[in-house]
């Protein structure tokens, strides 16, 4: 099967219509190992629009295939999702890991975020880990 035949398959099998930009970016993220921002894609697509880049990156999270990671510099990341995620619920309860020194922001997937029961009354939306520190090439 072609590259674009097997982006075109991992779009639909998330119920996301197949267009030519959905196919670069989800291209562009299954290139990198590290989360992307907004910012990244704008910079590397220099011909695209901001609003279809961003546009692009909801619906992808919307439908499971990217989480966004608040990584504590204000800007979001993104990041592709596990086989685990689908349309409105995310499995993205593992930890992630910020780089001081590069900035760059990483999924550890291996390393999931234990249960916990909450005090009575209280209702979690979300749960985020984020660890800061060196990443590996910054600390050689």
């Amino acid at each position: 099967m072609s590259v674009i035949k097997e982006l075109e398959e991992n779009l639909l099998q998330h119920k996301i219509k197949p267009t030519a930009m959905r196919l670069l970016v989800l291209e562009y993220l299954l290139g990198h190992e590290i989360a992307v921002s907004l910012t990244d894609l704008y910079r590397d697509f220099v011909k695209s629009d901001r609003t279809t880049i961003y546009r692009t990156l909801k619906a992808f999270e919307d439908n499971g295939l990217v989480h966004s990671i608040d990584d504590g510099t204000g800007v979001p990341k993104y990041a592709l999702c596990s086989d685990a995620c689908d349309v409105g619920k995310h499995d993205d309860a593992h930890i992630h890991f910020h780089c001081d020194k590069c900035g760059k922001t990483y999924c550890l997937p291996k390393f999931r975020i234990p249960g916990f029961e909450l005090p009575e009354k209280f209702n979690k939306r979300e749960v985020n880990l984020m660890v800061k520190g060196n990443c590996a090439d910054c600390a050689n």
